[in-house]
């Protein structure tokens, strides 16, 4: 089973649509599913995952961060976990990373650095940006692909820990699909 994480600021908001439906329309030709919101998430839900998504937000939606507690078990998790956008954030921020304001709205062209399942080869590849803060480097992580002005997807050096700070739901569906797939 994989648990999707709604990121956006109330249960059940109008950006839902947006952010995790789409998200739900691919794991769910692949796998059962579960939606969580974020301030609704127990321990339980997380032991019965197999693979976590924490979903992304509206560019103004920022009240994930007023939480960041509730994020802590990523530090100690064994299972395999995609961030995508505020998902990012909340990784680099559980981990003790620092955001930078860094606004990307629309089509960029995302350069792979180092070659991973989730990329399928690619070594560049046009993405939908949707965000105003990008994440500084961690030294846990690995860089994994960069736009010109920021740091697009990470990897945990030791955990199964993924980021990605573009909306693959939009245009790079098949990255999630190769998730849910690792």
């Amino acid at each position: 089973m994989i648990l999707i994480i709604d990121m956006c600021y109330k249960r059940e908001s109008l950006s839902k649509n947006e952010f995790v439906d789409p998200v739900v329309d691919i794991v769910s030709c692949k796998k059962s599913y579960i939606v969580k919101h974020f301030l609704e998430l127990k321990e339980e839900d997380i032991f019965r995952a197999e693979k976590i998504i924490l979903c992304g937000t509206a560019l103004k939606d920022n009240e994930f961060m007023n939480h960041i507690e509730k994020f802590y078990w990523i530090r100690d998790t064994e299972k395999y976990i995609l961030g995508i956008c505020a998902g990012m954030e909340v990784i680099s921020l559980v981990f003790g990373g620092k955001l930078r304001k860094e606004t990307e709205i629309g089509m960029r062209e995302i350069n792979v650095r180092i070659d991973d399942p989730l990329f399928e080869g690619r070594k560049n590849f046009s993405a939908y940006e949707l965000h105003n803060y990008s994440v500084d480097k961690l030294d846990q992580f690995l860089i994994l692909a960069e736009s010109e002005n920021s740091i697009q997807a990470i990897r945990h050096r030791e955990k199964k820990i993924y980021g990605v700070m573009f909306h693959p739901e939009v245009r790079n569906k098949k990255i999630i699909s190769t998730f849910v797939d690792l």
